[in-house]
């Protein structure tokens, strides 16, 4: 009898409230990290934030005045996810990447912030809570605006300067 129910309110444009709803955010490509260099430049160079579930990889793309179509993608922070096989099968490792896609749509990163984001989740993201998952992304990304809106430029200046050390000094160190 429900079924019947169920197919005359589909035929009246009725939707149940357990159906999801038609419009539904989008996690546009300009908002994603693709690129593997992109992924490894953020492991090597990037600072990480730890919680409960994940770990939260993060570096700050500088912005490129000069190209034009770089520019605007440049501007707002580029969020990855990575799921290694480890973590288990693929429809495991697709709910992670699924629960944190909508925590990060939930929970948005200020857009004047130009950073890469990488996410990489912990075994227990699946037997977390969603408000939990939420409340981590939303304090990891508070904590890198922070990070980041207090030191844009000295990060790039003590890089900058301790490479021109590091030159200096290996020709010292050879006398």
């Amino acid at each position: 009898m429900r079924h019947e129910g169920i197919m005359a309110e589909a035929m009246l444009g009725i939707r149940p409230d357990f159906a999801m709803s038609p419009i539904k955010a989008r996690f546009p490509r300009t908002a994603r990290l693709l690129r593997h260099a992109d992924f490894e430049r953020v492991y090597k160079q990037g600072r990480r934030h730890f919680s409960a579930s994940m770990t939260v990889f993060y570096l700050a793309r500088p912005v490129n005045v000069e190209t034009g179509a770089g520019a605007a993608a440049s501007h707002g922070p580029r969020i990855g996810f990575t799921v290694g096989r480890a973590l288990g099968g693929a429809v495991q490792r697709n709910r992670m990447k699924r629960r944190l896609r909508e925590a990060v749509r939930m929970s948005h990163l200020a857009a004047g912030v130009a950073a890469d984001v990488v996410i990489n989740p912990k075994k227990s993201l699946l037997a977390t809570d969603f408000a939990d998952i939420l409340n981590e992304v939303s304090r990891a990304f508070m904590i890198i605006e922070q990070r980041l809106a207090s030191k844009p430029s000295e990060k790039l200046a003590p890089d900058s300067a301790s490479n021109k050390k590091a030159g200096s000094s290996k020709p010292e160190a050879g006398n």
